[in-house]
C-alpha cells in the first residue's frame, strides 16, 4: 500500500515588516525634514547664563536704535531722571500693596479696596515709564534690589502700622514723585522731549495727584456722626 507523502512542517510565522507608511513607522521613525536632513532637536538649551557673553547694552548707556529725533544727550538725560522716576514708582506701588494687606481699623474696608485700586494704577504707570525708557534707548530699572538703591523715597519698617501711619507714608512719597516729576518735565521740555514731558505731566502727575486727594481725605479729623 502506497505512502501518503510526508508533510512538510509549517514554516514560522514572520512578523510583518513595518511599511514605512503605518502609523507605527511613523512613531518610531526619526522625523526628516522636506529636504532630507534630520529636524532640529527639541531639546531646550539649558544654562545658557552661566556661561553668557557679554551682555547686549550696559545699564546705565542708550543707544540710537530708533530713529526718534533726539539726540543722544538729550536721551541720556531722559533716560536718566526716567529711571528715577521709575524706581520711586515702583516703590510706591509696592508700600500700597504691604499697606492693602496690613491696614486695620475701623477704615479697614475703604483703605484696603483704596490701596490695591491705587496699586493696579500705579502698576500701569510702572510699565507707561519703563517702555518710554526703552524707546529712547535706555535700560529701565527693574530688580528689587537695585530699585531699593536707586529709589528716593524712604524705606518702610517691616511691621504693621495704623492707619494713619500708613497713609503718612505714602503721601511723602506721592509728593517726592511730583516734585521729581516737576522737575524732570521742565528739563524735558527744556531739551524737546516732548514725549518724556508729556509722560511726566499727563502720566505721572495727573495720576499721583489724584491718588493724593483720595488719601488725604481719610486723615482729616471730622465728626463721624454727630458736626460740633
Amino acid at each position: 500500500m502506497a505512502k501518503a507523502p510526508a508533510k512538510k512542517p509549517a514554516a514560522a510565522s514572520k512578523a510583518p515588516v513595518a511599511s514605512s507608511k503605518t502609523p507605527a513607522a511613523r512613531k518610531t521613525a526619526a522625523p526628516a525634514a522636506s529636504n532630507g536632513h534630520s529636524a532640529p532637536s527639541v531639546q531646550p538649551v539649558l544654562n545658557q547664563q552661566f556661561h553668557a557673553p557679554a551682555p547686549l547694552q550696559k545699564y546705565g548707556t542708550v543707544s540710537q536704535r530708533l530713529p526718534i529725533g533726539l539726540d543722544e544727550k538729550t536721551r541720556q538725560q531722559s533716560v536718566t531722571n526716567l529711571n528715577q522716576l521709575l524706581a520711586d514708582t515702583i516703590t510706591l506701588r509696592d508700600l500700597y500693596k504691604k499697606h492693602h494687606w496690613q491696614v486695620v481699623g475701623p477704615t479697614f474696608y475703604q483703605l484696603h479696596l483704596l490701596y490695591d485700586k491705587h496699586y493696579e494704577e500705579q502698576s500701569a504707570l510702572v510699565d507707561t515709564i519703563a517702555e518710554r525708557i526703552q524707546i529712547l534707548g535706555g535700560v529701565a530699572v527693574a530688580m528689587a534690589h537695585d530699585v531699593a538703591e536707586l529709589t528716593s523715597i524712604p524705606r518702610p519698617p517691616r511691621d504693621r502700622e495704623e492707619a494713619p501711619i500708613q497713609v503718612g507714608r505714602l503721601l511723602e512719597a506721592h509728593q517726592i514723585i511730583l516734585k521729581n516729576a516737576h522737575k524732570f518735565a521742565k528739563e524735558a521740555d527744556d531739551s524737546g522731549d516732548d514725549g518724556t514731558n508729556d509722560l511726566a505731566v499727563s502720566d505721572v502727575m495727573r495720576l499721583n495727584e489724584l491718588q493724593v486727594w483720595f488719601v488725604s481725605e481719610h486723615v482729616v479729623d471730622t465728626p463721624l456722626a454727630r458736626a460740633e
